[in-house]
């Protein structure tokens, strides 16, 4: 077979051409460290790295969202602890107080003025704010939950924080669960459980079940008017202890607030009658106050656990991601050594062979 100049001269071109490409792809991964720098070195690592880094990324956000619902819980809960001094201490008074034995109208006056003061600092605990959020207002985050006669002002409501796939957690405990005992089952233990509406249906029928959880209210046709608000969570009663007739049982709370003011207001009339039934209010509100701590607690727990998990799946798709798009130094390194061995011996090879050109014929 006749083998025409032309021919030998584009083999050449060819083979050099596929010496430097090579060249080059081992090149950018050792500049890179990567050996995957575009879809079509590798489709299917490709994909399987872009799913990899999509989880990273959620699972980032994740972990975003559960570090701001734990500083939340942690400061409520350090707020009801800082509560929970309170109630000891008037506990206390109300013990010294309660017989005429050893207290008169004097040193019940005398107390009342301490007692003014641990009320005064229960309303300042039950309207703490982390950054511009009021902690106990529910909902109703920008105004104080609370006024200085312990009327509360905020809702029922629960912010739900999405801490992992089709997950929800209430990241706060309203004043009305927590101060003003709403929804507390009657064996003093149980808060009413939370349920999240998942589709709009779902929605609806609790917005028609519990239309006080929604804040609707009537228009003077007496039709229900629009919501003032649209909550993240609504609360239900599928933890509430039934009665006998199967029904919910009533809840019955403490008003922690309430308690303070009627101690008050008992020792101002040096009521001995009305010290005694304090010191009742009170044990029922430490109660209380001890029971949403325990929530919150929990979900502390709860936060703490997903946040170990999520850091440990974070590690695991870095791993796969490096796994599959990370390159080989040494394998990289050994193939730019011999991709520049085949050049060199290509280009010598084809100076060899295309030595002659058009001039040495013309001379001849």
């Amino acid at each position: 077979m006749r083998v025409a100049d032309k021919m030998a001269f584009d083999q050449v071109n060819r083979a050099i051409a596929r010496n430097r490409s090579d060249l080059d792809l081992y090149q950018n991964q050792a500049a890179t460290q990567k050996r995957i720098t575009k879809p079509s070195d590798d489709p299917v690592a490709a994909s399987q790295v872009l799913g990899a880094r999509t989880e990273e990324q959620s699972n980032k956000q994740f972990v975003k969202n559960l570090n701001y619902a734990k500083s939340f819980l942690d400061y409520s809960e350090q707020s009801l602890g800082d509560l929970d001094n309170v109630l000891v201490r008037a506990k206390e008074l109300a013990i010294s107080q309660a017989n005429d034995a050893s207290a008169n109208p004097e040193t019940r006056k005398a107390v009342a003025a301490e007692v003014s003061q641990l009320y005064a600092e229960a309303i300042q605990i039950a309207n703490r704010r982390l950054g511009d959020r009021f902690i106990f207002g529910g909902f109703k985050t920008v105004h104080p939950p609370f006024d200085q006669n312990g009327n509360y002002n905020g809702d029922d409501g629960e912010m739900k924080v999405h801490i992992d796939k089709d997950t929800f957690l209430s990241m706060n405990m309203p004043g009305s669960v927590a101060l003003l005992g709403k929804g507390l089952s009657s064996d003093g233990l149980n808060f009413r459980s939370l349920a999240q509406a998942r589709t709009l249906e779902q929605l609806k029928t609790q917005e028609t079940k519990h239309p006080d959880d929604f804040g609707q209210t009537q228009d003077s046709g007496g039709s229900s008017g629009g919501l003032e608000r649209a909550p993240a969570s609504l609360r239900i009663s599928d933890n509430v202890a039934p009665n006998e007739s199967g029904d919910e049982t009533t809840p019955r709370g403490v008003n922690v607030l309430g308690a303070l003011k009627k101690f008050q207001i008992a020792l101002m009339a040096n009521d001995r009658d009305g010290v005694q039934e304090s010191m009742d209010n009170l044990d029922g509100a430490l109660q209380q106050v001890i029971v949403a701590r325990s929530a919150l607690g929990s979900r502390v727990t709860a936060i703490n656990n997903t946040l170990n998990s999520m850091q440990s799946q974070l590690v695991d798709d870095k791993s796969t991601i490096s796994q599959l798009e990370d390159a080989d130094v040494f394998h990289v390194i050994s193939q730019i050594n011999k991709a520049q061995s085949a050049l060199q011996a290509t280009l010598q090879t084809s100076g060899r062979l295309m030595q002659k050109s058009l001039m040495d014929f013309v001379q001849a």
